[in-house]
């Protein structure tokens, strides 16, 4: 998000311009026709992956996919489309006093993540925590993309639902994002080959 912010849509061409696939997450929540105009944009861009807040609703997650399709150039795939459940930052004391939810937050994500399925959305943002309770809420196909990934040497920070990569990997986590593990480790790089590592394993 603050690549996008500082360098705008020129960063994702110069990724594309290097082959990479391109996760575009910028967490889009408004109504839905407002998500439904920045989808159209964002596919036209070439990302392959992007995605909103479960949050904002099965009328808004319609509309994001409607502009994604829309919105993509023909003979491109459609960028896949995830919905963010419960972001790895929420505790469930945190849930429960902020957002009024008064369950479980695996409750919470598994009725984010049924929803989102519902809406015809490719997979979910969520803890490797709740990858198996999503996958037999779904099917074994809807894309679990999991955050909060730290090796147990790392600090957690202000991620409260974390676990390591091979952890996420064995649960069945599709994807990991990994943020500060790499950002702000003195050799970026040596830091992301122990991540890929561990992920391998």
């Amino acid at each position: 998000m603050e690549l996008y912010y500082a360098e705008g849509p020129k960063i994702v061409d110069y990724l594309k311009s290097l082959h990479h696939s391109v996760f575009l997450d910028l967490k889009l929540h408004d109504i839905p026709n407002t998500v439904e105009s920045a989808m159209r944009v964002l596919a036209n861009l070439g990302v392959d992956m992007t995605n909103v807040h479960a949050a904002g609703g099965s009328e808004m997650m319609r509309a994001a996919r409607k502009g994604l399709i829309e919105g993509t150039v023909p003979g491109q795939s459609i960028p896949k489309l995830l919905a963010v459940t419960q972001l790895t930052s929420t505790s469930e004391a945190g849930m429960r006093k902020d957002q009024n939810i008064q369950t479980s937050i695996g409750r919470s994500v598994v009725h984010y993540a049924e929803r989102t399925a519902f809406s015809g959305l490719d997979g979910v943002v969520c803890s490797a925590k709740e990858v198996k309770m999503i996958k037999e809420a779904t099917n074994q196909d809807f894309i679990c993309l999991t955050p909060g990934i730290r090796l147990k040497s790392d600090v957690n920070g202000d991620q409260k639902r974390v676990m390591t990569p091979q952890e996420a990997r064995k649960v069945g986590s599709d994807y990991i994002v990994v943020g500060r593990p790499i950002t702000h480790a003195e050799h970026a790089y040596e830091a992301y080959r122990a991540i890929f590592r561990a992920w391998n394993e």
